[in-house]
């Protein structure tokens, strides 16, 4: 069975192309990123808010936002990202790293108990 090779400089790519939706910035420019490793197709990223009380729903976008540019990579099976220095920062983690399929889906409202 073969491993398909991630390129590192696609990644990188990648991750540059995210911007701040707030300050407008891409994350890459402001120096946001702290760690940044690939093994195996995993590709883990940590990264930290612009300010602990960045607005959480800017700090979700980011995080989201890297997560699914880091799948587009070719040989990219899963992809982690981990925000830090944010006050909302495990609620963040927890939903843009929750295991796909896993969801609970909505109700039925038709389904009578």
């Amino acid at each position: 069975m073969s491993t398909e090779q991630v390129d590192v400089r696609e990644v990188q790519k990648q991750i540059s192309k995210i911007v701040d939706p707030e300050i407008g910035m891409p994350i890459v420019e402001m120096n946001l990123i702290d760690k940044l490793d690939i093994k195996d197709g995993q590709v883990d990223v940590e990264y930290h808010a612009t300010t602990q009380f960045c607005p959480p729903v800017f700090a979700l976008k980011i995080s989201q936002d890297l997560k699914d540019s880091l799948l587009l990579v070719k040989g990219v099976k899963s992809a982690k990202v981990v925000v830090t220095g944010h006050y909302f920062a495990d609620a963040i983690n927890k939903q843009v790293n929750k295991p796909v399929g896993l969801e609970t889906p909505p109700a039925d409202p038709a389904q009578k108990t």
